[in-house]
């Protein structure tokens, strides 16, 4: 994959949302652009900036923070979004502006208490398990509330809204029906927390149902990077 390919990939892709934002009356500027970058080398990720990607999403800890060491030149919004570890809570808390993966209040008072001070608030997304599928990390939506509320009153985090992964649909009106309960639960949860602003939903497979269900964020990575080498990982 060369830079002129990942170029090509970003450019078309953006295309995709302008188009889906169009058809269902959504404004391009509420819908970010999150580019999925595990399993890929930081040249890669270099070629993704220089073609005006800031956000990148990372689900591997040890991976990731050798490309920011790599890329500390480039200003980059490091986004974590894979299944969260009490063990690793410190080194995300140290390196991300993002994490769309607290599924538990022990993991958010973690990443609460290791963020230095210095640093901004850590943006936070709470993942919900919309599927109930029991191979999916997540909270159910009967016992986000009170996970909100909770999150809501850690010092040094920025709760900013709800991720989800639903299961795979073949239809258009398959993959909303989820995404749907995704967003009416925000909206829920907004009337208590009315500075959510963060739907952090949609992938390659269901980018036009996350668009057309309200997503304020969507994470794409085969779309940009291509297929994804597995490989290197535990």
């Amino acid at each position: 994959m060369t830079a002129s390919h990942i170029a090509r990939n970003l450019s078309g892709v953006r295309q995709q949302i302008d188009t889906y934002c169009a058809q269902y009356q959504r404004n391009i500027t509420d819908v970010t652009l999150l580019a999925v970058s595990k399993t890929k080398p930081a040249e890669l990720l270099r070629a993704a900036y220089d073609a005006g990607q800031r956000d990148f999403g990372e689900n591997y800890l040890q991976e990731s923070l050798d490309k920011q060491q790599e890329l500390a030149d480039l200003d980059i919004n490091w986004h974590f979004i894979g299944p969260i570890q009490s063990n690793k809570t410190r080194a995300i808390a140290e390196n991300f502006q993002w994490v769309h993966s607290v599924d538990r209040l022990k993991i958010a008072r973690r990443l609460s208490e290791q963020r230095p001070t210095d640093l901004p608030p850590l943006n936070i997304c709470l993942q919900v398990n919309i599927s109930a599928e029991e191979s999916k990390s997540g909270i159910t939506v009967e016992k986000l509330p009170e996970l909100a509320r909770d999150v809501a009153t850690l010092p040094n985090l920025n709760l900013r809204g709800l991720m989800a992964i639903p299961a795979p649909a073949d239809t258009l009106a398959a993959q909303r029906e989820p995404l749907a309960g995704l967003r009416r639960a925000m909206e829920a949860l907004k009337a208590e927390h009315p500075q959510l602003d963060t739907l952090s939903m949609g992938m390659s497979g269901d980018l036009e149902a996350a668009i057309a269900e309200g997503s304020t964020m969507v994470r794409i990575g085969t779309a940009i990077f291509g297929a994804r080498d597995y490989s290197g990982q535990s």
